[in-house]
Formats: C-alpha cells, structure tokens, sequence
C-alpha cells in the first residue's frame, strides 16, 4: 500500500513537472526593431516593447527609453499603466465563478445587487428636462461584462476634469455599482452595445457579493499570486514608481513631448485616493502581462504550470463573443471574434496605447506596450507588418518545450 502511494506521488510529482514550459527560444529575428528604429532615432516615439510569439519561439524588443529625459532604458520590468486591459482580469475572476457554478452568466444582476431591479432609460433630453423610462428587458451578468447592459463610459463619481478623479478615483467598486443603478441607462439591456467602464465594475461587484472579498484580494488569490504577477496591483510601490514607462504625446516632425499625468489616471498614483477599477487601472510590467496573456492562448494554463480556468471555461466564455449577433464580437472583458476559427484572435487594449491578444489554436501571441499621451502612432502600420513577417515564417522547435497546456 505504502509502495504504491509512493509511486502515485512519484508521477504526480513528474506530471506537475512536465506541465511547467521551459522558457521561449530567442527567434534571433528583428522584425520590430528594423521597422521602429527610425521612429526612436527621430524622437517621436519614445520607447517600446514589443513581444512576437510562436509555439515556444519569441522576439522580444525593448528600444528606446522609459524615461527621456533621463536616458532610462525600456525594460520589461518596467511598470507602466494598462489601463482597460484590466476589463481582461475582471473576465477571468467571472469565468472562474461560472465554472464553479456560483454565477450564471444569464442570471439578473439584481440576484446579487438588488439595486438593479429597476432600471431606466433614457428616452430623451433637452436643456432642461430629461425623458425617462422604465427598462423591460432584465440587466444580466454576461450584458456587464460584454458592454451590453447600456451603461455610460463612466459613473458622475469618477469624471476625468475633476481633481481625484478618473477611473481609479471617485468611488469603490460597490458604491460605483449603487450609483450607476440609481443613474439612466443609455438604451434597452441586450439590444446595443456600448463600451463602459462602469459595466465591468458591476461585474466586479458582483464577484465581491459572491466570493464575501474584495474584487481585488479575489483576483489576487486566484489569478495574481497563482501566475506569479509579483509587479502587478493597483496600488505600486514607490519604488516601482521611480523606474515606470513615462508617459508622451506625439508630436509631428518633433520629439514626443513628456506628460506629467493623464485626466483618467492622475497623481499620486499609490495614495489613499486610489480606489480598485475593474474597468481600468491595474498596473502591471510587460513580463507579468505574458504570464496572463500565456494562460489565456494556453487555455488556462499559466507557464509555470497552474490551472486557473479549465480549457472549455476559456474556449466558450473569453475566447469568443458572448453578444448576441450582429453587435460585433466582445466576450467577458475581453475583445474576441464572433465566431471562432484557427486564424481568430483575442485580448484587449488600454488606452495609453497598450495592447496584447492571442490564438490559442496555433499559439501566437503578440503584445505591445507604450505610454502614449495622445497623438498619432504612426508605427502601429509598421508594427503590424513586422507582426506578419514574424507570424510567417516558419518555426524551428528543435529542443523547444512545445507544451500546449491541453492537460486537463
């Protein structure tokens, strides 16, 4: 008896260690390099990361600066500000709930936040008065998440013009989630979509209701410190602060131009105003966001081995649209194709400019980081071109880890 659990242990112990993929082999290709050089050498693109990957084969690029003026180079560890790639988080923390069978995505949202019981829509303004009506169709989980419930952008709280504003000011999740029921919705529940903040964060209120926790101890217990994203919260040290990707604005046939602060996300960043966005706002390094990004086009599966969801929670609820059709393809916080495909992305942006999305079928990913303070980005053309020729070519696995994370 004591012999054979020895030897159950034995190949558990092998399984758990062959689940943990080596790491990626350099390509030893400069496809982004070559096409944003010309943009670094002239200033008018700071620095930036970009991060090509193919089945265990992986171009990373860090060029230029986090800091100009201090001639800091961009490293991979390097804090920067997601900004709505934090709605991907707040998907996950869903989806986990849905597997586990305490959240039904087409359960009402008043069965957690009674508040949500009655809703009214906006039928009409002017100068003076505002046209209301009582909402027919029931608010319903999956509508929050995929920005069809026909909330606004933001809750009144959290305006962008008002000191201490902005998606991480203003107002914590539940009381964010009280004002945005109290408030007029856009149109009917599940008839339109409409890209909302404050949908996300109802979300994550909901999560807070069903687990007893906070949103944000509930992301870090069960997706954070599982994937070992050390250098991502809300709240960075100040010691994280000191070595952040700074924020620019493009200037045409200039350098780009430094910005203190951005309305929607404003200073001091680590302080007692600072409250926890599922819509935005979790600051994160380009190393920790592969560590999410690699579970996602893994399946569930983070590189070091950890299952967070299972294959088919990924596949059904984040990897594809959970709109109804023809509202375009959105899935739990995540951007994702109406219908799948091999050749299907999904992932999210954020508003500094910052974007990271994968195919779990041929596991590609690519991700970029900048802090962009407005203007244009005339790279993105060129980024995306290199993405191509990388995609492209064909990849050497010899001695590559091909581990897929199809372990169940």
């Amino acid at each position: 008896m004591k012999k054979t659990l020895f030897l159950l242990i034995a190949v558990l112990f092998c399984i758990s260690a062959t689940a943990k993929s080596e790491k990626p082999r350099d390509s030893k290709t400069s496809y982004a390099k070559t096409v944003l050089q010309p943009y670094v050498d002239s200033g008018q693109l700071p620095g930036a990361i970009s991060v090509f990957y193919k089945d265990g084969v992986q171009e990373t690029t860090c060029i230029g600066y986090a800091d100009v003026s201090q001639k800091r180079p961009i490293k991979m560890d390097n804090v920067f500000m997601q900004c709505s790639q934090t709605k991907g988080f707040c998907g996950v923390t869903i989806a986990k709930l849905v597997e586990e069978g305490r959240i039904s995505l087409d359960d009402p949202v008043s069965k957690y936040l009674p508040e949500f019981a009655v809703l009214w829509v906006l039928d009409g303004s002017n100068d003076s008065t505002m046209t209301l009506r009582k909402a027919k169709n029931v608010l319903t989980v999956r509508m929050v998440l995929n920005h069809t419930g026909g909330f606004p952008f933001e809750i009144s709280a959290k305006r962008s013009d008002v000191r201490g504003g902005g998606w991480s000011g203003g107002a914590p999740l539940r009381q964010t989630a009280s004002i945005a029921a109290a408030s007029p919705i856009m149109f009917e529940p599940g008839t339109r979509e409409l890209y909302s903040n404050t949908g996300i964060d109802i979300g994550a209120a909901i999560v807070e209701v069903v687990t007893g926790m906070k949103w944000e101890a509930y992301l870090k217990q069960e997706v954070l410190d599982p994937l070992g994203m050390k250098a991502t919260w809300f709240w960075p040290t100040d010691k994280q602060l000191k070595n952040k990707i700074e924020l620019y604005a493009y200037k045409k046939d200039a350098p780009a131009e430094w910005v203190e602060e951005m309305g929607w996300q404003q200073r001091p960043y680590n302080d007692s105003h600072v409250f926890a966005s599922a819509g935005a706002g979790l600051w994160t390094t380009a190393n920790d966001q592969l560590k999410f990004y690699k579970m996602l086009m893994n399946l569930g599966v983070g590189d070091n081995g950890v299952r967070i969801l299972k294959e088919e929670t990924v596949k059904n609820l984040l990897a594809v649209s959970t709109r109804p059709n023809g509202l375009g393809g959105y899935s739990l916080g995540l951007s994702a194709p109406e219908k799948d495909s091999d050749d299907a992305w999904y992932g999210h942006g954020g508003a500094w400019g910052t974007n990271c999305s994968v195919n779990w079928h041929k596991k590609e990913l690519k991700l970029w980081v900048v802090q962009s303070a407005g203007g244009e980005q005339p790279w993105r053309a060129e980024i995306d071109k290199a993405a191509e020729r990388f995609f492209a070519q064909p990849v050497n696995k010899s001695g590559v880890d091909a581990y897929t994370g199809r372990m169940q």
